[in-house]
């Protein structure tokens, strides 16, 4: 009682839950007349309530490694990068492999890539493979690349670069995209309890951030983690996950897997991967990089393959999830959505495009035309204004589109692709308000006509990712009959300014009608 709801009328002050669900909406005398001698009656005093925030995109499992390991992330220089790899090693078992990392080597003064060399400086003896915080490049120091085989000799996979050295022809650690396979498959999986402690402490910190489902590529062994935890009813977000499709191999699993509906485990989606990324510079472009005229960017796959594997998920009935960040990769994506309506015939589709983050003016109508949702990650635009100009430049008037997909009416999804970049849903609305750095500037945002009012941010944030997960009619809304999945913040929130959104935080967190974190203590 006593809350201010979002997207209600002005009476509607209250909301009454059942098994899960919120069964009636209205004034606080309307809603008391509801409960009965049971009933728990929490007084939000005032605050503000919205839906849980739905996050499109994240790699969940992954977070949750990331929280428990090496954090590479704010090192500022490569001398920060080696202390904080000896640290690591300096502690646990000797021979085990250490990972993780989400290193950015734009934030040192150098702006060179790691190397085997540096890496072997900080850990000699020991296996390493540390990722860029935007997972399309990866550095391996001298151990992994011997127990990986990679040698002088060794040919990059399809879609891959292995980096070597101009002058002795060895591989320098970088390995680009695809290529981190060939040390990832010899890194001894993680055991299920470590998987399980892993997801649990992910599912704490998205409870802490009013983070009620997530949406995400999930490999079969990470899959019944999560469905284990669903069932024994310990997930505290409603998971909706990628089956990942990579090859004519993966076609033919899928085709044998079934589908997954239930309310905290959902499994109808394939991811598929078209290109890299702007930080790794594999993000493909139709014209070369500024900062690289040799370089267009690097493509997973040739367009017929790429049409083989979209049409053949279309047909067996999965939604597409489809990474695609230059400019040419979109068009590649398109070209292959719009041959499943040529081969498999005109019906309703929901299919996405995970990032969309360079956009031509003609793409934007051909998004609108097969209803193809755009899944964007805000965040990703004021994180990348440190380089961005300099590697597409006169082109920035076509990257990180948001406004842009509104007036073409195409649906939009927001999310924050956590780990590359932080979970946090206030950062997220500061960056697709603002478009300006956390530390400030530019002043009124980078390509200001993209900016979106606070609303229409929540709106995305919540029904838009539930569209985009075909769950509109389920959750994303205060609404009778929908999920009970809610957040309450501070009474003013929705008054703040950009900045304080960075200092805004959620207090209350609901899912499924009940209290999973709580910051005032009042609800527990």
């Amino acid at each position: 009682i006593n809350a201010k709801i979002w997207d209600a009328l002005p009476h509607v002050q209250a909301l009454a839950v059942h098994n899960g669900r919120v069964q009636a909406m209205g004034s606080n005398r309307e809603v008391l007349a509801l409960a009965t001698p049971g009933t728990a009656v929490h007084d939000a005093a005032g605050r503000l309530m919205l839906p849980g925030f739905n996050d499109s995109h994240v790699h969940l499992l992954q977070g949750g490694f990331y929280l428990c390991g090496v954090d590479l992330r704010d090192a500022c220089s490569e001398e920060e990068f080696i202390a904080r790899l000896r640290e690591k090693a300096a502690g646990g078992d000797s021979q085990a492999w250490i990972t993780g990392g989400y290193w950015d080597h734009e934030k040192w003064p150098s702006r060179r890539l790691p190397t085997a060399a540096l890496l072997d400086a900080a850990v000699p003896n020991r296996p390493v493979l540390v990722q860029r915080l935007d997972w399309h490049i990866a550095c391996a120091n001298s151990c992994a690349l011997r127990l990986a085989g990679i040698t002088r000799d060794t040919i990059a996979p399809q879609g891959g670069v292995i980096e070597k050295d101009p002058l002795t022809g060895e591989p320098t650690g970088i390995l680009r995209d695809e290529a981190q396979r060939l040390v990832q498959r010899v890194i001894p999986e993680p055991t299920r309890k470590e998987k399980i402690d892993a997801t649990l402490t992910a599912l704490q910190h998205a409870a802490r951030l009013g983070v009620t489902s997530v949406q995400g590529e999930c490999s079969e062994a990470d899959q019944a983690i999560i469905s284990e935890l669903a069932a024994k009813r310990r997930l505290t977000v409603r998971f909706s996950a990628w089956q990942p499709v990579e090859h004519s191999d993966s076609l033919e699993r899928l085709a044998a897997m079934e589908k997954i509906e239930t309310p905290f485990y959902r499994l109808n989606t394939a991811k598929l991967f078209v290109d890299g990324s702007f930080g790794a510079s594999t993000a493909l472009l139709f014209d070369p990089y500024d900062d690289n005229p040799d370089s267009h960017g690097l493509a997973i796959h040739e367009q017929e393959e790429l049409n083989r594997l979209v049409v053949g998920v279309d047909a067996l009935g999965w939604q597409l999830a489809v990474h695609a960040i230059g400019d040419r990769a979109m068009d590649a994506a398109l070209m292959a959505m719009a041959e499943c309506r040529r081969r498999n015939g005109d019906r309703p589709r929901r299919h996405r495009i995970e990032h969309a983050q360079m956009v031509r003016e003609a793409d934007l109508a051909r998004m609108r035309d097969m209803s193809v949702v755009a899944s964007v990650q805000p965040s990703h635009c004021i994180d990348d204004l440190r380089w961005i100009e300099k590697k597409i430049g006169r082109r920035c008037s076509t990257a990180y589109r948001l406004n842009s997909f509104l007036r073409h009416r195409i649906p939009v999804a927001m999310g924050t692709d956590w780990t590359v970049e932080p979970l946090d849903p206030m950062l997220t609305l500061y960056a697709a308000v603002t478009r300006e750095q956390v530390q400030g500037g530019p002043q009124g945002g980078w390509q200001p006509q993209e900016r979106i009012s606070l609303a229409q941010a929540i709106d995305l944030y919540t029904e838009g990712s539930a569209f985009a997960e075909m769950q509109d009619s389920n959750k994303g809304r205060l609404k009778s009959g929908y999920c009970a999945d809610f957040v309450l913040c501070a009474a003013d929130f929705l008054y703040r300014s950009g900045r304080e959104l960075l200092h805004s935080q959620v207090e209350t967190t609901v899912v499924d009608g009940r209290v999973v974190f709580d910051r005032t203590g009042l609800y527990r």
